[in-house]
């Protein structure tokens, strides 16, 4: 391992250090600042103005959006990776935003697209797989050959229609890593969002992130639920495994999100709480065999927004958040539910955000569910927190308990 020019060992030790202790601690949470529609808004300007409120509110990083130039507005068919003047605004911008994120505390969590790159210049077979006339100019090496280059098979799922990187070449790694060590230590950057991992081996995950050190990092790892026909399956069991099996991959020196807790509690939420207990007592996503390293939400920028793919339902949001803000794991609040959805809502997640803050839940802390019916599901978190969600009535027993907060179909109580 090898540190830049521009950060010394001390400073890359202490990145070390910064980033188990993030993981250990388990206090994060985190805000995806941005939807599908962002690009459109000015975005730049548009947080700088929300980052008092973000520290206020408790989050400890923001997600933004892909930072590069990118043939899609959106930024996720990225070409010129170190132009930073893209459709959400300008590299000065940019800079002014992450400048106010690091005043107020609040980590800049980047966007990274690194499955796919947009080519410049038609090459082999008259694909436009060359990258020539502006930074990292590879030639068609650079691209598997399943999607159209001269390098070797992928080592992951294809995203079709665009070149694939090819992360078995040396010298592919070794730019990604200059590129991520400047969004680190130049840009301003401190933690990472690594997009579509199953596109590529973990283990290259496990490189750029040995390699660049960022606090935090987690991985999209996405792929279906088990369903039968329409019906959501109650064993996800080897949905969960397969994001672990990534996690442990790539060295467990990031997280995952967990789209196996969305897919339960997006279905439990609709009269089938009894979901929300596996068959070993414990909560049925990766929160309840690794809750460490999972990242629970309810929706982003694919699921949600106008893409609207996989969208949690709307007149439960609040039971979602109920359930995700008090449960171990590392929870992930969507900018258009915080943002965009009125302040009642926004006031709401900030309660619970401040009672996971002020009982010490942590992603670690221990749960024991005590409901898991068809309309009501109860637990005690840490032994400091109880909840309810669903329209069965319940409070828990004893004298100690005071309710904390409450809305439509949820409560929660602290000792």
């Amino acid at each position: 391992m090898g540190y830049t020019s521009n950060v010394g060992i001390q400073e890359f030790n202490k990145q070390q250090t910064d980033s188990a202790a993030v993981i250990s601690s388990g206090k994060e949470i985190l805000l995806q600042a941005f939807n599908w529609e962002s690009h459109k808004h000015d975005w730049w300007r548009n947080l700088e103005r929300k980052v008092p409120d973000m520290a206020k509110s408790g989050f400890t990083s923001a997600w933004l959006p892909p930072p590069s130039n990118s043939l899609a507005p959106e930024g996720y068919l990225p070409q010129n990776l170190y132009s930073l003047n893209s459709s959400y605004g300008s590299e000065h911008l940019l800079k002014a935003l992450l400048n106010k994120m690091k005043q107020y505390k609040v980590r800049a969590m980047a966007d990274i697209v690194i499955n796919h790159r947009v080519g410049t210049t038609q090459g082999h077979g008259g694909k436009y797989n060359r990258y020539d006339g502006i930074p990292l100019s590879w030639d068609e090496r650079a691209v598997t050959s399943c999607t159209g280059g001269l390098g070797n098979k992928s080592t992951g799922d294809n995203f079709h229609g665009f070149p694939n990187i090819d992360h078995t070449q040396q010298f592919v790694r070794k730019d990604i890593i200059n590129w991520l060590r400047w969004l680190r230590n130049s840009i301003g950057f401190q933690d990472f969002r690594f997009d579509f991992v199953r596109g590529y081996s973990a283990k290259y995950v496990k490189e750029y992130i040995e390699n660049t050190k960022p606090i935090f990092s987690v991985g999209e790892y996405w792929d279906s639920c088990n369903y039968r026909g329409h019906y959501l399956e109650y064993n996800q069991d080897s949905h969960r495994q397969r994001i672990i099996d990534w996690i442990d991959d790539m060295g467990q020196l990031a997280a995952a999100f967990d789209f196996t807790t969305k897919g339960i509690l997006q279905q439990a939420v609709k009269g089938e709480l009894w979901r929300l207990r596996d068959p070993q007592g414990k909560p049925p996503g990766v929160m309840g065999w690794w809750p460490s390293r999972a990242v629970t939400f309810l929706d982003n920028h694919d699921t949600g927004s106008t893409q609207a793919h996989w969208p949690f339902p709307s007149n439960h949001i609040m039971e979602g958040y109920a359930y995700i803000l008090t449960h171990p794991g590392i929870p992930s609040v969507f900018y258009d539910h915080f943002y965009d959805w009125g302040n009642s809502i926004h006031d709401q997640i900030t309660k619970l955000m401040d009672i996971r803050r002020s009982q010490g839940i942590t992603s670690q802390s221990p749960i024991r569910i005590l409901e898991a019916q068809p309309n009501l599901y109860a637990a005690v978190i840490g032994d400091k927190i109880s909840m309810k969600i669903g329209e069965g009535s319940w409070c828990p027993s004893g004298k100690e308990w005071t309710l904390a907060t409450s809305g439509h179909r949820y409560a929660v109580w602290q000792k």
